[in-house]
């Protein structure tokens, strides 16, 4: 039901995003302006009718040439407005709570090899633990 339901919001939002930039609302022409800027193999009229009825969800390589002929993110496109949104707050947090030092060590963790920065994860997992408040 979930996924159907995705697919349902992406067909609203491509819809959506055709007529924010004055195309008409049909298969031929989403067939036609796709297939035009797609390197790959070319879409069907089937396959593009899919996209606009709710039945499926195009992948990425595909996304990424509707969103550049659309003039929308990728995101945008793919992703309902509340998921871009939590996206954007915990980006935002990330960037007001982690300070210079922060950001040292993780580039650091990275560089690490996988058997150190399991122990490392380990680590930090116990204090976590042991430090955990009820509201957390």
């Amino acid at each position: 039901m979930e996924n159907e339901d995705a697919k349902m919001q992406f067909a609203q939002r491509l819809i959506a995003a055709m007529q924010a930039q004055g195309y008409k609302v049909k298969a031929s022409v989403l067939e036609r302006e796709f297939n035009l800027r797609y390197s790959g193999k070319p879409i069907t009229l089937q396959g593009v009718r899919k996209w606009l009825i709710g039945e499926a969800i195009p992948p990425a390589d595909k996304l990424l040439t509707l969103a550049k002929w659309l003039n929308l993110p990728p995101e945008e496109l793919a992703f309902d407005k509340d998921i871009q949104k939590a996206i954007q707050q915990r980006e935002a947090h990330w960037q007001e709570e982690i300070g210079y030092r922060d950001k040292e060590i993780f580039d650091a963790f990275i560089k690490l090899p996988a058997s150190q920065k399991k122990i490392v994860r380990e680590v930090i997992v116990a204090f976590a633990k042991a430090y955990q408040t009820k509201d957390d």
